[in-house]
């Protein structure tokens, strides 16, 4: 099977601005419909009030094909009424906006922030509220507005997706279980699905629907509407209380050609949250990490000469550094080494002070036990003792009070100039555009659980369309050659999946390190200097620009990305070997690189069994190589003098 290059998007002249189209039905139904077209006409949202008892509700094409059909829009308030059945539209207010941001970090060096937006007015007996609706190139949002203190609480929101029903998804029921491809037919309905929820509606049509913005409200999934096959409804993770003024998160759907021109646009889901509000950002640093797993002063120092020697800018100790993290009683303001992961001595300020002198950060992960008592301790003391960062760990997700709690969580630690990592069950939804402090976030089924590439390619085409993933990678540990894949998929991984923080090595340790294993995750893998550590040692982890070259969810991907004048490339291939013929079309023209191959070879001498070949190319060349099941290919393209 070749790899193939996206069809390229088609250009459309501008609109003059959004299109309002007013039904010709007689004037006893007053009919109004509302037309919001995105400034390439490739994205139509169609807004229909109630008429005559009948539900308020829209419709969305994409190049005049259905995405989303006849689908409802309102609430369910705590007190059983019903918003949504006898809408009328009151107001319009309509705006373009055609600009461009740059962010602290990102996948792209800019950010394109093109839409066009109508803010509708509306009232459903003598309850006014506004849904504001936004047409982007890359996708449509909208969300509902309200300005005063009518609704007390929302009991479960209406706002549905309507499919049709032989549409195939990949779906998880939780941020880190498995992801699977099914009929949407299958989906039971009784079990919400997360989101980014990625669906294929043809051959050359996918879409996906999620969530944006999220950050007082109750978290959304997706749940099949009972008796309605192809339907999904949202399905809120608790009751939302609601003060005087208020809004829901973004509800949004994209849609392109292919699996990969969605993810590429991802994007989307930042340019849904407010600017960034940290005003100086000169403390939030993007970089490589490795754990610290022995949780000892000597492990510490080990870690700090390794990340110096091997370009890697932070160490990070686990759990266990303060105590049991399972245990309430444990202190994270002191340093207590738990006896049953390590026998110590930790001297961790020793470690803070010598990184600091080698320009390496430390990172403390914290469990929530300790965080929900002791956030207001722990963030001022850890500041003062050099800390650069911390992990919060199992954290609480989904109801409308953790929700804000974490987000809170977030915004204190950058009061503190705390750079912060979301492990377990959060999903992003682009706060990191607000508050950049947020380098990272789990919420995907990392190398932890040991997946085999076909669940790697399913997680790049639907969870990395939510954002950066932190999917712990590893590389020496027995798991990669006895179910993950390959070493040179690993390789290519860290290209495929965007982590400012990117966390390598997770399983291994430095040479150096004491004892004959680590205390935490019993790591007893040690770094051996292979050559194609160089690529490891060379990668960056944010990017001037990102490509998704091709690709199939479960199957194969390539992606590349570029830093500087170079661009790294990775290709990971699933269950079935298939030669690979990659166009470098991406490269600068007119100019030559130095282009380094690291590839899967049984026969290659070395522990990790990767080979090194170095050619010449350019824009007019193709990589042709035949990839093997679940091996891949990473490449890095330095130009030539």
């Amino acid at each position: 099977m070749l790899v193939r290059n996206f069809i390229p998007s088609v250009s459309y002249p501008l609109l003059v601005s959004l299109i309002f189209c007013f039904s010709s039905c007689s004037e006893s139904k007053n009919e109004q419909t509302v037309q919001v077209v995105s400034p390439n006409q490739t994205y139509v949202f169609n807004f229909h009030p109630s008429v005559q008892d009948s539900a308020t509700y829209y419709t969305i094409t994409y190049q005049d094909q259905s995405v989303i059909g006849k689908s409802e829009l309102g609430f369910r308030l705590a007190n059983s009424t019903i918003i949504g059945k006898h809408v009328r539209v009151t107001k319009q207010e309509t705006r373009e906006v055609n600009q461009q941001w740059e962010p602290v970090y990102g996948e792209k060096n800019e950010y394109p922030d093109v839409y066009h937006e109508t803010l509708l007015s509306l009232e459903d007996d003598n309850i006014a509220f506004q849904l504001r609706v936004r047409a982007y190139n890359e996708g449509v949002a909208f969300r509902y507005e309200f300005a005063n203190d009518v609704v007390s609480a929302v009991q479960s929101e209406l706002t549905e997706f309507s499919l049709p029903s032989d549409a195939v998804t990949w779906s998880s029921l939780r941020a880190q279980s498995e992801i699977r491809k099914m009929p949407l037919s299958q989906l039971s309905d009784s079990m919400a699905v997360e989101r980014p929820l990625l669906i294929q509606l043809s051959d050359t049509l996918f879409t996906a629907i999620g969530e944006a913005g999220l950050v007082e409200y109750a978290r959304m999934k997706l749940l099949p509407k009972a008796g309605v096959p192809g339907t999904l409804v949202a399905s809120l993770s608790s009751e939302v209380k609601t003060e005087q003024s208020w809004q829901t998160p973004w509800r949004f759907v994209m849609a392109g050609h292919t699996a990969g021109q969605i993810l590429e646009n991802n994007y989307l889901l930042l340019n849904l949250n407010e600017p960034n509000k940290i005003e100086d950002t000169s403390w939030i640093k993007p970089g490589k990490v490795i754990r610290e797993s022995t949780l000892t002063t000597d492990g510490g120092i080990a870690c700090v000469d390794f990340a110096v020697e091997h370009h890697l800018q932070f160490i990070e100790f686990d759990a266990g550094w303060y105590g049991n993290e399972y245990d309430s009683a444990s202190d994270a303001t002191t340093v207590t080494v738990d006896p049953k992961r390590s026998p110590g001595p930790l001297d961790l300020q020793k470690v803070i002070d010598y990184g600091k002198s080698k320009g390496i950060g430390v990172i403390l992960y914290v469990n929530q036990r300790a965080l929900e008592k002791q956030l207001d301790e722990v963030l001022p003391l850890t500041q003062s003792w050099g800390v650069q960062g911390l992990k919060y760990g199992f954290v609480n997700v989904g109801s409308q009070e953790w929700t804000h709690w974490l987000h809170e969580a977030v915004r204190k630690a950058a009061d503190h100039q705390l750079m912060v990592d979301i492990h377990d069950e959060y999903r992003p939804t682009g706060y990191s555009r607000t508050y950049p402090n947020l380098m990272t976030q789990e919420g995907i089924r990392g190398d932890e659980e040991s997946p085999k590439n076909a669940m790697v390619l399913n997680t790049i085409f639907t969870r990395m369309i939510a954002g950066a993933g932190d999917h712990t990678n590893c590389y020496f540990a027995e798991r990669v050659d006895e179910q993950m894949g390959s070493h040179a998929s690993q390789l290519a991984k860290a290209v495929c999946i965007y982590s400012p923080w990117q966390f390598l090595y997770w399983y291994d340790r430095p040479q150096k390190a004491p004892g004959e294993k680590g205390g935490a995750g019993n790591s007893k893998n040690f770094i051996q200097e292979v050559p194609e550590l160089a690529f490891y040692d060379s990668l960056p982890t944010v990017w001037d620009d990102t490509r998704v070259l091709d690709g199939y969810p479960g199957e194969y991907a390539v992606i590349a990305r570029k830093h500087g004048e170079t661009w790294f490339m990775g290709a990971l291939n699933g269950e079935q070997a298939r030669d690979f013929s990659i166009p470098l079309t991406f490269l600068e023209p007119d100019q030559s690189y130095e282009a380094t191959l690291f590839l899967d070879d049984a026969q290659s001498s070395g522990p990790t069994h990767v080979a090194v070949e170095k050619r010449t190319v350019t824009s007019q060349d193709i990589i042709k190589q035949p990839i093997l099941a679940s091996n891949g290919i990473a490449v890095m393209f330095r130009p030539t003098p």
